[in-house]
């Protein structure tokens, strides 16, 4: 099962790395990680989306990232009503002026921007859900798409409680 995990740290070399590493140590599959800056200089936030059998087990690892020097809170999002993000960009051919319109057109059903546009290429950026996501990249299966990147999720709890104090 998959859950979803903030984690609020010092905003220091390395933290990063020990954060994952103590993740991969305990043999969890990390889907998606990043990191940014929060409302406070000296604090980064952690978004890390992690495949674990069961919540205990879980819990066990939530207890260990907690013992790190440099994490000040932990909130797993996964239990929290909240709000959830991704941003994807995805470069796809479009060599004929037919073929872009019709690229512009379903970037125009998803609400999708065009960021960039080539003789050869036209660039969408998208954010939402993850499953609006994965429809646009099937909409575009159709045609070339040669490069995506996406963000992995990010999320905020909903209510006037940060994470900071839960």
């Amino acid at each position: 099962m998959k859950y979803q995990i903030a984690i609020l740290v010092e905003n220091k070399p390395g933290v990063l790395t020990h954060v994952s590493g103590l993740i991969s140590r305990r043999a969890f599959n990390i889907e998606t990680i990043n990191a940014g800056y929060t409302e406070e200089d000296d604090v980064t936030r952690i978004n890390i989306v992690v495949n674990a059998s069961d919540n205990m087990e879980l819990n066990k690892v939530i207890h260990q990232m907690a013992k790190l020097i440099d994490v000040i809170k932990i909130v797993n999002i996964s239990e929290l009503p909240s709000i959830s993000r991704e941003l994807i960009l995805v470069k796809v051919k479009a060599d004929s002026p037919g073929v872009r319109a019709d690229i512009v057109n379903i970037a125009n059903i998803f609400r999708a921007h065009i960021v960039d546009v080539g003789h050869q290429n036209v660039v969408i950026e998208l954010t939402g859900e993850q499953d609006k996501l994965a429809a646009l990249v099937d909409m575009l299966g159709c045609y070339e798409v040669l490069e995506i990147a996406r963000t992995g999720p990010v999320a905020l709890s909903r209510g006037i409680t940060p994470i900071k104090n839960m």
